[in-house]
């Protein structure tokens, strides 16, 4: 399966038009969409839609920068699939994720983001290949030296500890795009706004 994930688009039509563009020209099978759609709610138009009109599926998770409602209502009016707390197979691998953050706007404790990536793997735990989503990174990963504001999240280590997904896509410190760092056997990716191609 071929993936193109990104984050942290912040309300950037021409980025989005980018981003589908180029998921059309390497004939992606899937796009994921890892949180910070839009910047402080302003504006849903234009985010999700050019991936759609590309024949793209989409799976989106909401980051600190939109609440679980506009990922939902984003995820409905584009037949994309919001995995906060959720989880969906598709081939032989499964996706579950947890949008939001452990800071700003829209944030979620650590209990709470852990308990909604649990949610989601109980259901496809029996599934081999397995990748989790996520806005923000892992505490103790290379991510977070990248940053002086945004402490990586106890909550998503845990869930690497526990849960031992194969991968795990993120973004949320700009900074860090397209850095790469492993945790056990879990392959970690802050995929950043230019997004990146992914072959499983």
């Amino acid at each position: 399966m071929k993936i193109l994930a990104a984050s942290d688009i912040h309300g950037d039509t021409t980025l989005a038009r980018a981003l589908a563009e180029r998921a059309e020209k390497e004939k992606v099978d899937l796009v994921i969409l890892c949180g910070d759609l839009t910047f402080q709610e302003q504006s849903t138009e234009n985010l999700v839609g050019p991936f759609v009109k590309k024949n793209k599926k989409v799976l989106l998770i909401p980051g600190n920068h939109e609440t679980i409602a506009t990922a939902d209502f984003l995820a409905e009016m584009y037949d994309a699939t919001n995995l906060h707390g959720y989880s969906i197979k598709i081939g032989n691998i499964v996706f579950f994720g947890c949008g939001s953050s452990n800071i700003g706007l829209f944030q979620l404790s650590e209990d709470e983001i852990f308990s909604l990536l649990k949610m989601g793997y109980e259901k496809i735990k029996d599934v081999k290949k397995k990748i989790m989503v996520t806005h923000v990174h892992p505490k103790g990963s290379i991510i977070e030296k990248f940053s002086d504001y945004f402490e990586g999240s106890s909550g998503v280590r845990k869930a690497i500890d526990k849960l031992k997904p194969d991968l795990l896509l993120c973004g949320h410190v700009h900074e860090a795009e397209g850095i790469e760092d492993e945790i056990g056997r879990t392959r970690i990716i802050n995929v950043g706004k230019k997004g990146k191609i992914i072959e499983v």
